[in-house]
């Protein structure tokens, strides 16, 4: 775990406007509800820098409000040194998880969102079904499909998190 008491998800897009903070508020919500905020922190970064300090992506925000989840979000860029403070960096496609291993080299903690989908458990990067397609260029469809791949590896990621961080299984 990270030197806080808190164990750190980062969850990892392109301009930190669409699928990571998607990611971000979805896994904070399911975390909640399993009973481990004070145990599990959910941040979320973007390896372009081109969309800090906006908020996230209009249509994003409505999928996530329509949807039960909060929307509140200010994009940021990822900085090498703010890994210290990281225990697990969720890339949503395969560039993304390219990125950080350029920036962070060989690094454990660097894993893709979607392989904690159960059922897509079994595959390794970079298979593309792990990616988490940007649906920035496209309709509202694109953000729902997006929401939905997040909430089932999200389930997934609650249970490796009941399951690894100290005391979340209580």
């Amino acid at each position: 775990m990270s030197s806080t008491d808190t164990f750190t998800v980062m969850t990892v897009c392109l301009g930190n406007i669409c699928r990571s903070p998607m990611a971000a508020s979805v896994l904070r919500h399911k975390a909640a509800a399993a009973g481990l905020t004070d145990l599990v922190a959910v941040e979320s970064t973007g390896t372009g820098g081109w969309h800090v300090g906006e908020g996230a992506d209009a249509r994003a925000q409505t999928t996530l409000r329509a949807n039960g989840y909060d929307a509140s979000h200010t994009a940021r860029q990822f900085r090498r040194d703010e890994a210290r403070h990281v225990d697990l960096l969720l890339a949503m496609d395969t560039a993304n998880l390219e990125s950080l291993r350029r920036v962070l080299g060989p690094d454990p903690r660097v894993r893709m969102f979607r392989s904690f989908d159960p059922a897509l458990a079994r595959l390794t990067p970079p298979d593309p079904r792990l990616d988490v397609p940007d649906p920035y260029y496209g309709g509202n469809d694109g953000f729902r499909q997006v929401l939905a791949m997040v909430e089932r590896a999200a389930d997934g990621l609650v249970a490796h998190l009941r399951a690894t961080v100290p005391d979340a299984g209580n």
